[in-house]
C-alpha cells in the first residue's frame, strides 16, 4: 500500500493546507496479528445507547518521540523523519452524559485483510484491535463496517500548517481555531486538544452528533483549557 497521495507527503514540510496524513507508508510484507483486547475490572462491559460520537486523531510526531526504539512501535515511528502526520486513533461512540458503551460483545482478533486495509490511517495492529473490541463493538457486528466509517470521518479532515504553528508562541484555543478555521462547518468549541504533561500537543478529540455532524463538545470531556500553552513537536532534528 502506498502513502495516500502525492501531496500529503508534504504536508509537514510546506505551508499551505494539508489533506491525507500517510507521509510514507507502505505496509510490511508480514504484519504481526494483533493480541485480543477484552474487558477487565477497570475496563468493564458497559452497554448504553449512544447519544454521540468523537473522532480521536493523534499527532504522531509526538507520540514518536519516545517510542522509536521500542520495536512494537517500529513501522509507525522507525527512522529519523516523521512518517505520519495526524493517525486516526479511532472514533467512540459517546452516552447522553459522562458515561460512554465499551466492550459491547464478545470479539475474535481482526482478521489480517481488515488490519491491513487501515494501518496507513491507525498503524498499529494492537490499536486497531482495541478500537475494534472496545468502541466499535458497540456500533455494528462488522470491523470492516466500523472501520470503513472512521476512514471517512478521517479523510474528509484537512489540517492547518503544523509546521508554521510548531513556531509559533500558542495556546490551546489559538490551535483550535487554527485547526477549525481550515475544516468548513467547524468550531473552536467543537474540539478538545489535549497536551503532554510537558504542554506537547498530543492528540485532538471532534465532537461528532449521532449523524457525525461537528457538535459542540460538552464541558466534561475534558482537554486543555483554551489559554494553555501548547507546543507542537515537528520532529527529526528539531
Amino acid at each position: 500500500m502506498v502513502a495516500r497521495g502525492a501531496v500529503a507527503a508534504l504536508a509537514l514540510l510546506m505551508p499551505g493546507v494539508a489533506g491525507a496524513q500517510a507521509l510514507s507508508c507502505a505496509v510490511p510484507a508480514v504484519v504481526d496479528a494483533p493480541r485480543p483486547d477484552l474487558p477487565s475490572d477497570s475496563q468493564p462491559r458497559r452497554v448504553l445507547p449512544i447519544a454521540s460520537y468523537t473522532l480521536a486523531i493523534t499527532w504522531s510526531p509526538e507520540y514518536c518521540r519516545a517510542r522509536k526504539a521500542s520495536a512494537r512501535d517500529a513501522f509507525q515511528c522507525a527512522g529519523t523523519r516523521p512518517k505520519f502526520g495526524f493517525t486516526l486513533h479511532g472514533l467512540w461512540p459517546d452516552g447522553a452524559g459522562r458515561e460512554w458503551p465499551q466492550y459491547c460483545r464478545a470479539t475474535a482478533v481482526l482478521p489480517k485483510p481488515v488490519v491491513r486495509a487501515n494501518l496507513c490511517a491507525t498503524p498499529s495492529a494492537q490499536l486497531l484491535q482495541h478500537e475494534w473490541a472496545k468502541h466499535g463493538t458497540c456500533m455494528t457486528d462488522r470491523p470492516a463496517d466500523y472501520f470503513a466509517q472512521s476512514r471517512r470521518l478521517y479523510d474528509t479532515l484537512r489540517y492547518p500548517d503544523m509546521n508554521a504553528l510548531s513556531r509559533r508562541t500558542l495556546d490551546a484555543g489559538g490551535f483550535a481555531r487554527a485547526f477549525a478555521a481550515v475544516n468548513p462547518g467547524m468550531r473552536a468549541d467543537m474540539m478538545r486538544v489535549t497536551a503532554t504533561r510537558n504542554g506537547w500537543l498530543d492528540e485532538v478529540w471532534i465532537c461528532l452528533s449521532r449523524t457525525y455532524r461537528p457538535v459542540a463538545c460538552p464541558a466534561h470531556q475534558g482537554g486543555l483549557p483554551a489559554g494553555a500553552p501548547l507546543r507542537i513537536w515537528r520532529g527529526g532534528g528539531r
